[in-house]
């Protein structure tokens, strides 16, 4: 029992945070970081309002501008903000939204039916993380204005002007606050994504991005809608028809779906629930897969498709090879759960979809016998290519059976049994394995080598990849299985550190592995168990100090500290009478060594720079947009050349950097 008196705890202890401080002491809460994601999330938590509006039928367009001084302006066409006075809280209406968590005409349903945004926090939480934030709101023809400094107003809403119309709307300009982000830079393509998504599934409202920056400028607007969206998600694959689409609704849930199959062998389904992105599925999932796989099944015996004694089954695995789907529900009052809270728990949204897809499917197949037939063609083969990475399933594990653990020989496992304290490093190269073994923390680090470069995954199917050796020892080490068998809670490790040379091979080499665990593991993605490493780029030698470079710019930086002359002139730009120089026109006494291998760095070294938790840097792979990231994975990995060259020509500035 403890000796501390009681009296020194007391009211006095109890901090009580006021207005929008809470948001400020702990912005991760509620924005979920404050890296790069959690800076674009407020960009899409004004965003989701605008587009609220559009789901009310009151919005028609978004226009969203990345200014030059590093704000953001946020502009729609809805019923803008209301500024007429609360009657609870005795200030502007206008104010309170902007001033109040969890205020807004979403939580009343005469205003809003549906409403996206995860937490309903919204643009307060946006306001409490800018240094300033400034608001504009048409209605009934006067134009009112409000500031605010770090989510406190300057002064209270005012009428500044009028106009003639009915051109009403809300604009919202604000500038993150530096000392709360890491990095204010918001990156046009990144908006770009979201706002593209965007006008896929509101295929009635254009949005606009503009960029004073740079002047580059896209406007979004898809009147094919979720049927546009899937030509573009297979834009480089070879459909095998024209997309299925349905849209209905049942009790008071809109639903529209759109899908086709293609010759790949991934499946690419992708859902949303008011707009959300459900990375982690759900029930409305769950109801498309269980429609899917009963119609078709159904289809199929009907019509002689299969036949009564034939030894293969299909299952929903195998009528959703060289799938790509969409799903957008709508839901009055969604329920969230997983780990990222981003998957639909509503009960009763499985048997609306469920009913809706079967009805419509069973339309559409008796109408077009041709495309069914191809579809269950497809899926036939897909059950002989399962049947058979099952057959090569069990050859490993008899070819294991008197090991238990069955543990790749090359794997350098690491002492500690509990997962969450574990890390494996996947590492290119037995050189760099080699480093990594004699420099890491043998209690909680694994390290597994890899030799050169592993299948590219998104051309096979699973029975090739389980033949893929070096895929063979990943599964194996990892612990979760693959396929049927996947149980990410049995992962052997909580973090997944992917650990490749910083060069065009070694970028390659760390893509396939990517588009492996994307394919095949994702949901290792999904809990933020994957992780991309960082070697350093060059070391810089002056005397007996040593500095590390991760990129161009930092060697340049740190060139700039090292020599007399501070001036800000990159190493190309000084000249030999300002600095004596080597022959290879380096200032003298410095000494720079490029890393072409982390197999060049010694033990200590690689430790210090790529493994000390301490001091390392490691990227978290994560799936902000599915879509996206599915899109990229088939451009870089998939047949179709032109696609490939494009990305490539368009992000080679990139080429060093895992952005």
């Amino acid at each position: 029992m403890s000796n501390n008196n009681s009296n020194d705890y007391s009211a006095k202890n109890i901090n009580v945070l006021k207005g929008l401080e809470a948001v400020r002491k702990r912005p991760a809460m509620y924005i979920g970081d404050v890296s790069t994601r959690g800076l674009h999330h407020l960009i899409n938590e004004v965003v989701d309002n605008s587009i609220d509006e559009a789901l009310a039928g009151y919005n028609d367009r978004v226009i969203v501008t990345l200014n030059t001084d590093g704000s953001v302006t946020v502009e729609d066409r809805g019923r803008g903000i209301p500024v007429d006075m609360h009657p609870i809280e005795k200030k502007s209406a206008l104010e309170v939204v902007m001033t109040v968590l969890h205020a807004g005409g979403k939580f009343d349903k005469s205003s809003y039916k549906v409403s996206g945004g995860l937490h309903g926090v919204g643009v307060s939480v946006v306001n409490a993380l800018s240094e300033w934030l400034k608001v504009e709101v048409r209605r009934d023809n006067k134009i009112y204005f409000q500031e605010y400094r770090k989510g406190v107003p300057v002064e209270n809403v005012k009428q500044i002007g009028t106009y003639k119309g009915d051109h009403t709307g809300t604009k919202v300009t604000f500038l993150p606050d530096k000392t709360i982000f890491k990095n204010t830079k918001f990156n046009f393509d990144t908006v770009a994504e979201r706002m593209r998504e965007l006008a896929y599934l509101n295929k009635d409202v254009t949005m606009i991005l503009k960029d004073e920056r740079d002047g580059a400028e896209e406007t979004f607007r898809f009147k094919g809608g979720l049927i546009d969206f899937v030509k573009y998600l297979d834009e480089q694959r070879n459909p095998l028809h024209k997309p299925i689409y349905f849209e209905a609704e049942k009790d008071n849930t809109p639903i529209e779906i759109a899908f086709e199959y293609s010759d790949s062998f991934s499946e690419n389904v992708h859902t949303y629930v008011n707009n959300i992105n459900t990375i982690e599925g759900g029930t409305h999932l769950v109801g498309f897969r269980t429609a899917l796989t009963r119609t078709f099944n159904n289809y199929a015996y009907k019509n002689g498709l299969i036949k009564e004694n034939n030894k293969i089954t299909l299952t929903g695995d195998d009528f959703r090879e060289g799938l790509t789907a969409v799903i957008s529900v709508k839901v009055m009052e969604p329920q969230f759960e997983g780990q990222t809270k981003t998957k639909l728990g509503n009960s009763e949204v499985k048997s609306i979809v469920e009913t809706i897809v079967g009805e419509k499917l069973s339309e559409y197949l008796e109408e077009n016998p041709s495309v069914a037939r191809k579809i269950i063609e497809k899926s036939l083969k897909a059950a002989e290519a399962r049947e058979a990475a099952r057959k090569a399933r069990e050859l490993v594990r008899r070819k294991n059976a008197l090991d238990s653990l069955h543990l790749p020989g090359k794997l350098a496992d690491c002492s500690i049994n509990d997962p969450e304290h574990c890390e494996i490093y996947i590492v290119e190269g037995d050189s760099a394995g080699g480093s990594a073994k004699q420099g890491r923390d043998r209690r909680f680090q694994a390290i597994l080598p890899i030799k050169g470069k592993i299948l590219n995954v998104e051309k096979a199917k699973l029975n090739k990849i389980l033949e893929n050796q070096e895929i063979q020892a990943m599964i194996a080490a990892i612990g979760a299985g693959i396929g049927e068998d996947f149980d990410p809670s049995k992962a052997r490790y909580g973090k997944i550190i992917l650990m490749t040379d910083a060069d065009v091979d070694g970028s390659h080499i760390r893509t396939l592995l990517l588009t492996f665990f994307y394919r095949h593991m994702k949901e290792l993605i999904t809990l933020g168990k994957v992780f991309i490493a960082q070697p350093p780029l060059y070391k810089i030698k002056k005397g007996k100090e040593e500095v590390f470079a991760f990129d161009d710019d930092e060697l340049d930086q740190v060139l700039k500290r090292f020599k007399a002359d501070s001036k800000s002139k990159s190493k190309q730009e000084v000249s030999e009478q300002e600095v004596e120089t080597d022959e290879e026109g380096h200032p003298k006494g410095i000494v720079i060594t490029r890393y072409k291998g982390l197999g060049e760095m010694n033990p200590e070294q690689l430790w210090n720079t790529t493994m000390n938790p301490e001091t390392r840097t490691v990227l978290q792979v994560n799936l902000e947009s599915a879509a996206a990231a599915d899109k990229i994975f088939e451009t870089l990995m998939g047949d179709a050349v032109e696609p490939r060259r494009e990305f490539i020509e368009k992000h080679a500035k990139y080429a060093n950097l895992d952005v």
